[in-house]
């Protein structure tokens, strides 16, 4: 047999590998031949795969991502940046309410409107017994409400003073302005706390322009007018203002004209606390869930009444077991109120005394919460969706 054949090398590997990996008309590398296996066992060097600096030098086009991958990739960085930020800034204002000391409230004085009942005859009691000086606005100074508070006031060495205050009376407001001046404590004027407030139930159809008015004139303009009149001494004392919301502000389910006044609350509210900021001035908003049956601020309805005061416009498209239904529906929710009014009074005493106030104060069982979340969260036909079909057991027909 003769002689096994030599493996040639060439003398310059560079150069082999650049003439294997010249580029096509193309302009694309040319792939190794699948002969490359035959012709090394016939003595010629095999092709090389081409590398990175072959393809640069051949004129081929070097591997790209796919086009938005940078966007996609700094798009999610941004998310996590921002996600992180929230975070911290979260933190920081955990640790500021647990870090400060709660406030002194002895020489400070607090205006609350709505006293005769409710939340605000809990507040009055709770604040005075806490050592402010209270300013408890009554619509009836005569009534069994104010009597219980001017016996408070009798063993409190003059803290608690209970005044007629009827919020859609400018000649009572500027009065409560008058008597507060008259009597300040030594630290100022410190809280005004908006809680004045009626409701009532029907459609739409079935209420009046005065009663509209009404709610109007009481729910939103008596917060801004008691608002506007206190609003250079708040600015000069850098003290706290309390508004009374709801959740209903989120959604109407059967006292439109309810929620049509908190909605608006909410927005004045958005826009002063904003506005109050550069003065030390902080605002906070309380949204407590049902508590109907620890005011009085809703009473029972009655379909009879309701039936009575529609207009023959609309009794000619209701009927009155469709009225008697949808009072029972109300009056069922009203029912299922909590009786425990100190939760929301814990939350107005927050509003007032922590070092770092929230903004809102949302006092409410978790289903609530939840109706609250889906209202602020998904479109407006999710939310109907959920209300229609809790109204779907009242029919007309």
């Amino acid at each position: 047999m003769g002689a096994p054949a030599q493996l040639q090398l060439p003398s310059d590997p560079t150069d082999a590998a650049r003439s294997y990996l010249e580029p096509s008309s193309a302009g694309q590398v040319k792939p190794p031949s699948l002969g490359s296996g035959r012709a090394a066992r016939r003595g010629n060097p095999p092709e090389t795969p081409p590398g990175p600096r072959a393809v640069l030098e051949g004129g081929g086009t070097p591997c790209r991502p796919p086009p938005g991958t940078h966007t996609v990739r700094w798009g999610s960085m941004w998310v996590t940046a921002l996600l992180l930020l929230l975070a911290l800034l979260l933190l920081v204002l955990l640790l500021g309410r647990r870090g400060a000391s709660r406030l002194e409230p002895a020489g400070r004085a607090v205006l609350i409107t709505g006293c005769d009942s409710g939340f605000g005859h809990l507040l009055a009691l709770r604040l005075h017994r806490l050592g402010f000086t209270v300013f408890a606005g009554c619509l009836c100074p005569g009534g069994a409400g104010a009597r219980r508070l001017q016996r408070e006031a009798a063993v409190g060495a003059g803290r608690l003073r209970v005044l007629r205050l009827d919020v859609t009376c400018g000649r009572d407001v500027q009065a409560a302005k008058e008597l507060v001046l008259s009597h300040l404590p030594e630290r100022g004027f410190w809280g005004l706390v908006n809680n004045a407030g009626i409701s009532t139930f029907g459609e739409t159809g079935w209420l009046s322009m005065e009663k509209y008015e009404k709610f109007t004139d009481v729910n939103l303009l008596g917060s801004i007018r008691t608002t506007l009149a206190f609003l250079p001494l708040l600015r000069k004392y850098k003290g706290r203002i309390v508004f009374m919301s709801s959740i209903i502000a989120y959604f109407a389910l059967g006292n439109g004209i309810y929620s049509m006044t908190k909605a608006a609350i909410e927005k004045f509210c958005d826009a002063l606390r904003l506005e109050m900021k550069k003065f030390g001035v902080q605002v906070s908003i309380i949204q407590p869930g049902n508590y109907a049956r620890s005011t009085k601020i809703q009473p029972p309805v009655s379909a009879e009444e309701i039936w009575n005061e529609l207009s023959e416009e609309e009794k000619a498209v209701y009927n009155k077991e469709y009225v008697q239904e949808r009072a029972n529906f109300f009056n069922n929710i009203l029912s299922e109120g909590s009786p425990n009014g100190n939760e929301v009074v814990d939350a107005m005493v927050d509003a007032l005394m922590s070092p770092a106030p929230k903004a809102r104060y949302m006092v409410a069982r978790l289903k609530e919460k939840a109706l609250v979340l889906v209202c602020a969260l998904f479109p407006t036909a999710v939310m109907d969706f959920f209300l229609s079909y809790a109204l779907s057991k009242v029919k007309l027909t």
